[in-house]
């Protein structure tokens, strides 16, 4: 007869008791979910849903990047054009006999340079703010970096309610729902039908128990998170061009998973009933992925109301309009106090040559007003980025939204160092144009491409 101490189902008395219990435990929830049509369909959906987030994260970066080749190829097209006239030892297009690639200003015209926010090949698993915002800009003298085709944008956790449905979208808001489904009735169902003594009878902990349970969905969802990264990857090549970027979406998903695991462990080891399991983790996922990211965004359009660019628009409206009424004498003195250098210029007795200068002169003043504009808009945008980030301590979607974000280089500060080494190409063209038109200098194709190089780098 076999004592009580020796029975074979009480594992706490053999060694392997822990690790037969916890093959036993996975071997009945593989059947139980097997068995739950349900929660296989559920999974089913958010693969699906993810599947489809990813091909559209990957067409839109497909997308940029054939028009980042397109645009290339033009600019080659026409960079070639002008060093044809300088082959042929023309000054220009026939049918423009005002054009002279021999003159700064327009030899920096042809030069046709642009500058590219190269979109990495992880976005397709965060399309973030990539639809909003413009990804090229060509370069020239009157050109700004908050022109309209560079979309004003909001702070970044505002573009969680917009946009397309992306991976990082299914991730966020679909990922705790499909946790949810597959652990609402673990503990309580055992609860209900009196089974909960009887557990702990036979295992060293209920918690312990139920912590096993949910081991298996977590481990399952966490080889389904693995499997569509490692889908995305190939897609946008992602191996070859960013690895580190999968390695970090794969740390922050897994980070993800586990704090819903986590919050849900709290919410459903102590219930009763499968229905208060349901509503307490209906109710949690309300709470984190809804409410406080949307009482932050309503608090912080309170504090730091949204930004219309007024500055900007009354600099462009008014100031630009005023500075071209200014009587000529008026606007040559402020060129000459703006670039005190050109005094000693050596076309400064040619009265033709210096009236040219001073008008290839004039887009340093506009770039000045523009500039002084923009920093009370990026000082806002500063500020209201600068309360979203205090909100994370709180706001955990949004915390995971931008580090998504950050790793496929979709985030609002990608965005903003882009316009600022806009800003820098055109100060740096500005000033380039001023010094060689007051030094006089006449464009040779040496000259031409030097300038390709040198402008074309922030």
């Amino acid at each position: 007869m076999v004592g009580i101490g020796e029975s074979s189902f009480d594992f706490r008395n053999e060694e392997n008791a822990s690790f037969m219990t916890s093959l036993n435990i996975l071997g009945y929830e593989w059947k139980h979910f097997v068995r739950s049509p349900f929660k296989v369909v559920a999974l089913l959906l958010f693969v699906a849903a993810s599947v489809y987030g990813l091909h559209n994260g990957a067409r839109l970066y497909e997308t940029q990047m054939d028009e980042v080749a397109n645009i290339e190829a033009k600019m080659s097209e026409a960079r070639q054009e002008c060093l044809a006239f300088y082959e042929a030892d023309q000054k220009g297009p026939e049918k423009r006999p005002w054009v002279d690639v021999t003159a700064p200003m327009w030899a920096m015209w042809y030069a046709n340079i642009y500058h590219f926010n190269t979109p990495s090949s992880a976005m397709e698993f965060s399309i973030g703010q990539a639809e909003q915002y413009g990804f090229y800009k060509k370069i020239t003298t009157r050109a700004s970096s908050y022109d309209n085709d560079l979309t004003q944008e909001i702070a970044n956790p505002e573009r969680l309610q917009t946009g397309s449905l992306d991976f990082a979208f299914a991730l966020l808001y679909l990922l705790p729902l499909v946790l949810l489904i597959m652990l609402y009735n673990l503990n309580s169902m055992e609860a209900e039908q009196g089974f909960l003594p009887l557990i702990e009878v036979q295992t060293a902990s209920r918690y312990w128990w139920l912590g096993s349970r949910m081991l298996f969905y977590i481990g399952l969802l966490w080889i389904v998170l693995l499997g569509l990264l490692i889908y995305g990857a190939y897609l946008t090549g992602v191996f070859t061009n960013a690895g580190f970027a999968f390695g970090q979406m794969l740390f922050w998903s897994s980070l993800y998973l586990l704090f819903w695991s986590g919050l849900f462990f709290l919410l459903i080891r102590n219930s009763t009933t499968i229905l208060s399991n349901a509503l307490k983790m209906v109710g949690a996922w309300l709470l984190f992925a809804f409410i406080i990211p949307a009482t932050v965004h309503q608090g912080v359009s309170i504090v730091q109301p949204a930004g219309f660019m007024t500055e900007l628009i009354d600099a462009q409206r008014d100031q630009i309009w005023k500075l071209y009424d200014l009587p000529d004498s008026v606007l040559h003195a402020r060129i000459e106090q703006r670039f005190p250098e050109i005094a000693n210029s050596p076309i400064a007795e040619d009265r033709k040559k210096r009236q040219m200068a001073y008008k290839a002169s004039t887009p340093a003043l506009f770039n000045d007003l523009v500039k002084t504009s923009i920093v009370p808009i990026e000082q806002a945008y500063r500020d209201r980025n600068q309360l979203i980030r205090w909100s994370t301590l709180f706001n955990p979607v949004t915390f995971f939204q931008n580090q998504f974000n950050q790793v496929t280089e979709t985030h609002f500060d990608d965005y903003l160092n882009y316009r600022h080494e806009l800003q820098s190409l055109i100060d740096q063209q500005i000033n380039t144009l001023v010094t060689d038109t007051w030094e006089g200098k006449v464009v040779t194709p040496s000259h031409f491409e030097n300038y390709i190089q040198d402008l074309s780098q922030p």
